[in-house]
């Protein structure tokens, strides 16, 4: 029982769930079916290198659940969040991106001064995300499964003392050099608890493309490019590190952490696109959710330690029937803690694609035990409808 408690204080917190948002979803669902604009966002310029963009996106669903000992049917808002975007100069820009959190409020998640010198070598500092792996680095509006984050989350994922929705203050530099991207960052990372001396959190990730570039957004990743970017076959390594970033001020612990992944997709003769994207995540703190300090749970900033697994594969159909492309796909995921036992879940999905990340509709089915705390949860199986919206 205390793991499950400290799971759901740890958990994310941008699941915000209102049930006035169902009139809104069911419209905005219509909606997508109807022909969209290739966007363009909204953007102010003063000349190539003097102008500000704003934009905007949405995910949203229907999700009926059923456990052992629970049953829900509800609409859920999972994300809000506005983008905004600018240039200063030849090589400096800026981002800030919000997120809609706990009710009304709202989080700045992003702000990022963006040093964009050369291909070979940029620098972003101020809030932004840590170098993880490629289901973090993907982020929720461009993944090819409705839920990538059934495993174990690294610390800044956990909206807590080490960051929030995997981002930190510190600074990245990233870049290509031929078919090797590289992206290394020092952070705040854990900044209570145990951490009373302010070690930083450091943190990278080197890939290497064995086929076409993959294409990135800066130093983000994506599930799946629609087969737009060619035949790709990218395999990456992360790993974190900070000291005394778990545990309590009484009994401070180290963490360590690394993952392996591997990306491809190939273009089949007839234009219908095969995605796949498997990865290994090992993590290695000294105080756990089942073995917290001698001074309990509530003071500490516990984490998962052991193995996590994942693997996915999709097709997306070249055929556009209707307004867009149908995706099916399926996604296995495993825990394995050092101190408990095992969880794992299964995902059948199919998307329909509309305009790329920027309009999609997902229908999935989860069956399993495993969520992002990487101790076994309640074992359900859930139903859901989702949207995807988004415009910059």
């Amino acid at each position: 029982m205390a793991i499950k408690n400290a799971w759901w204080r740890c958990a994310r917190q941008n699941r915000v769930r209102h049930k006035s948002y169902a009139s809104f979803a069911v419209l905005s669902l219509l909606a997508s079916f109807t022909t969209l604009p290739a966007y363009a966002g909204l953007k102010a310029a003063h000349s190539d290198t003097l102008w500000v963009s704003l934009g905007g996106g949405i995910r949203m669903q229907h999700t009926t659940r059923n456990s052992a000992t629970d049953g829900s049917n509800e609409f859920t808002m999972d994300s809000m969040r506005l983008y905004i975007a600018g240039q200063l100069s030849e090589h400096l820009k800026f981002s800030i991106n919000t997120e809609k959190y706990e009710g009304d409020s709202v989080m700045i998640i992003d702000a990022i001064l963006q040093f964009d010198l050369d291909p070979k070598f940029n620098l972003w500092v101020g809030r932004t995300l840590v170098p993880t792996d490629r289901p973090g680095l993907n982020g929720p509006y461009t993944g090819m499964s409705w839920n990538q984050y059934r495993q174990p989350l690294f610390p800044s994922d956990y909206d807590g003392p080490a960051g929030r929705l995997g981002r930190s203050e510190g600074a990245v530099v990233f870049g290509a050099i031929d078919k090797v991207q590289y992206l290394a960052g020092i952070f705040e990372g854990t900044d209570d608890h145990g951490n009373t001396d302010d070690h930083l959190l450091y943190a990278g990730r080197i890939a290497y493309n064995f086929l076409n570039v993959e294409p990135l957004v800066g130093y983000y990743t994506a599930a799946t490019h629609y087969g737009k970017a060619g035949d790709l076959l990218t395999a990456a390594l992360t790993f974190q590190s900070q000291k005394d970033s778990t545990g309590s001020r009484q009994d401070p612990g180290d963490f360590t952490g690394f993952a392996f992944d591997i990306f491809s997709e190939t273009v089949l003769d007839n234009r219908g696109v095969v995605t796949f994207e498997a990865g290994y995540k090992n993590m290695d703190g000294d105080f756990t959710l089942a073995s917290p300090p001698t001074d309990g749970l509530d003071e500490c900033f516990c984490l998962f330690k052991g193995d996590s697994y994942f693997a996915t594969t999709g097709y997306l159909f070249p055929q556009k029937i209707g307004f867009g492309q149908f995706q099916p796909y399926v996604r296995y995921m495993k825990n394995d803690p050092d101190d408990a036992d095992t969880s794992d879940t299964t995902e059948w999905g199919l998307n329909y694609v509309i305009n790329g990340y920027k309009a999609t509709v997902n229908l999935h089915y989860v069956t399993g035990d495993a969520n992002a705390s990487g101790y076994a949860g309640m074992d359900a199986d859930i139903v859901s409808l989702g949207l995807i919206l988004q415009y910059y």
